[in-house]
């Protein structure tokens, strides 16, 4: 940050990172099929679909999966949908109203063809009838642990929910703890194993975990350093690695930057060192977990240009500060419920 303090420098994270960017040939079809799916819900209320127009969720997956067919494309497409909605309502609802949401989501998926309850929130419907789909083409190892991982997801979020509306700020450790969860990435992995039928002694192995870890790490604090300025805004900023070293250790923003890019590059490290420590289970598995672990370095490719290509953060300003990596602090503004 300058010596006024109104302009933030974001460190470039992924000068180094060896998986380029591309985006799914399918995105811009499959987009259009998703996103009609989701409008025909008519769930969001008009400030809400620009909030949720803006995010360009499809994008991300597009960019994070740029190989997968386009049937698994949809079924991503699908999921940040889910995302959105439930991340939206947990900026403004309470603990009781986000775990009934939380029952809610996980009775849909566990009974995908079941009728959902008259008269429940259309988002039993929503994960029901997207959980159906993806059940289809996702082999049952990868749905055993979508359920597993996207449960812990919901859990983490009510957490960050009762964390905000007792004003609680975490320590680093206690937030890397939670906030591996509240990024929602490990559900993501569905996506790359889908098509796969990894065994639990591949996936469960002590390397393929910590390797999942890095790339959730990475991920989250990419996530952290470039949405800090926006968060700060909204008075969201207490979930977020940057607020929360700035506390810890007394540091500015442009010292808390650099400690993020600190760990960021580590984690990187320790990532690659990793992938030489994977074992062999034989042919016919080695290329599947060579795969599975070329998918996730895309997540992190993916997930950092969809930061500056998506106007979520920076408008129609996102290619201009990746070259300049400078933005300006933004103000303090009065938090409106959005759905």
């Amino acid at each position: 940050m300058d010596a006024d303090q109104r302009t933030i420098y974001l460190p470039d994270t992924m000068i180094n990172w060896p998986w380029p960017r591309a985006i799914n040939p399918h995105f811009d079809d499959v987009k259009v099929e998703v996103d009609a799916w989701f409008r025909n819900f008519n769930v969001l209320k008009p400030e809400s679909q620009k909030a949720f127009d803006k995010c360009d969720f499809g994008r991300l997956v597009a960019l994070a999966c740029p190989n997968v067919p386009r049937e698994h494309l949809w079924i991503a497409c699908g999921m940040m949908d889910i995302y959105f909605l439930f991340d939206d309502n947990a900026d403004f609802a309470s603990e009781a109203v986000m775990k009934e949401m939380v029952d809610i989501i996980l009775d849909a998926l566990h009974n995908p063809h079941k009728m959902r309850p008259e008269g429940e929130y259309i988002l039993g419907e929503i994960v029901r009838q997207f959980w159906a789909r993806a059940t289809q083409s996702a082999s049952l190892s990868s749905q055993r642990r979508f359920l597993e991982t996207f449960a812990a997801y919901l859990h983490a979020v009510v957490a960050e929910v009762i964390d905000h509306a007792q004003g609680h700020k975490r320590s680093i450790d206690d937030y890397l703890k939670l906030r591996r969860y509240t990024i929602g990435l490990k559900p993501c992995f569905l996506i790359n194993e889908m098509g796969m039928d990894l065994p639990d002694e591949v996936f469960y192995h002590p390397v393929i975990i910590d390797l999942a870890e890095c790339i959730t790490d990475l991920v989250m604090i990419d996530n952290d350093i470039i949405s800090y300025n926006k968060e700060q805004a909204a008075g969201c900023e207490n979930h977020n690695i940057v607020s929360i070293v700035m506390s810890e250790f007394g540091l500015d923003i442009s010292g808390a930057m650099a400690w993020a890019a600190h760990y960021h590059a580590e984690v990187q490290k320790k990532y690659m060192d990793g992938l030489t420590k994977v074992p062999s289970w034989g042919p016919s598995i080695d290329v599947l977990v060579k795969e599975y672990l070329d998918l996730n370095g895309m997540w992190v490719r993916g997930n950092h240009s969809w930061h500056y290509e998506s106007p979520r953060y920076f408008g129609t300003k996102g290619p201009e500060i990746q070259k300049t990596r400078l933005v300006q602090l933004l103000p303090k503004a009065n938090r409106k419920a959005g759905v």
